[in-house]
């Protein structure tokens, strides 16, 4: 199995080539037990939001070689969560993000500084 940053590095740039908004890494392990890092992220559209979970999906077998232990979902597309145990990436419409406001409930989780993975535009 690849290195956890290495994974996230490839996740985040699935997100990123298919257009993701506010793409954010956030490291929880010293907060809970039930995974160390969240990657949460949003589309513009159902169909953008669940492109970006696929796309996400298939470059992590692509690149890992690792199938998430979990898809959910919500129907029409609100949100996906891929569960990769360590890692849980979780990919919004915009309306529902602002709804579950994650970065909020984990605010006191670290950052993580993705800038060198994604594109500028």
């Amino acid at each position: 199995m690849m290195d956890i940053m290495q994974r996230l590095e490839t996740m985040v740039k699935a997100l990123d080539s298919k257009r993701a908004e506010e793409i954010k890494v956030i490291k929880i392990a010293d907060l809970t037990v039930l995974t160390e890092y969240f990657v949460i992220a949003n589309g513009t559209s159902s169909t953008q939001t669940k492109a970006l979970a696929d796309e996400v999906e298939y470059k992590v077998k692509e690149v890992c070689g690792e199938d998430p232990a979990q898809v959910q979902g919500a129907p029409g597309g609100g949100w996906v969560v891929l569960d990769y145990s360590d890692i849980i990436v979780h990919v919004f419409y915009k309306d529902q993000r602002e709804f579950y406001n994650l970065e909020r409930l984990w605010a006191d989780g670290t950052e993580v500084d993705i800038s060198g993975w994604i594109t500028k535009e």
